[in-house]
């Protein structure tokens, strides 16, 4: 069973690769509020809707606060592209052997279409400045999972 983080849990630290090649540390946003977010592949329909959604809500998010960064077990080339094609200027980090997203408990058991297997969960972890899980939201939904983080953040839309 994935060992889901909970509020006031240490959030694991990481170091992975974004899609401008760039090594982003989660550590060094010590003092920011940031989203982390998991989602299962880029350019997928609903994967492109929550990734243009984050971008349409960056400026309040940032206005409020929040950082945001996006994770996938996409390879580099493939999140550069995607961040490219729906102009994303938020980081999108590789996570291609899945360490960081099982970390997080974004990585797990999943049943589609009458089969299970393992895979990425859709979830949304938001650290506060001293490194400590503020919010954990798994199971999210693509589309207007944003707005509900706003409502839950207590960010006016």
């Amino acid at each position: 069973m994935t060992n889901r983080l909970g509020v006031g849990d240490d959030a694991p630290d990481f170091t992975l690769t974004a899609a401008d090649g760039a090594e982003v540390t989660l550590s060094s946003f010590r003092g920011d509020n940031v989203v982390v977010y998991f989602y299962p592949a880029a350019s997928t329909p609903g994967c492109t809707t929550q990734a243009c959604d984050f971008r349409d809500n960056l400026a309040s998010l940032a206005a409020a606060g929040y950082r945001v960064l996006g994770i996938s077990p996409d390879p580099v080339d493939k999140l550069a592209a995607f961040a490219e094609q729906q102009s994303l200027t938020f980081p999108l980090l590789s996570d291609e052997d899945h360490a960081v997203a099982e970390a997080y408990g974004a990585w797990g058991e999943k049943k589609n279409y009458g089969r299970t297997y393992e895979g990425l969960i859709r979830s949304t972890v938001v650290v506060d400045p001293a490194g400590t899980v503020g919010l954990a939201q798994y199971n999210v939904k693509a589309t207007g999972h944003v707005a509900k983080l706003r409502r839950d953040l207590g960010i006016d839309a």
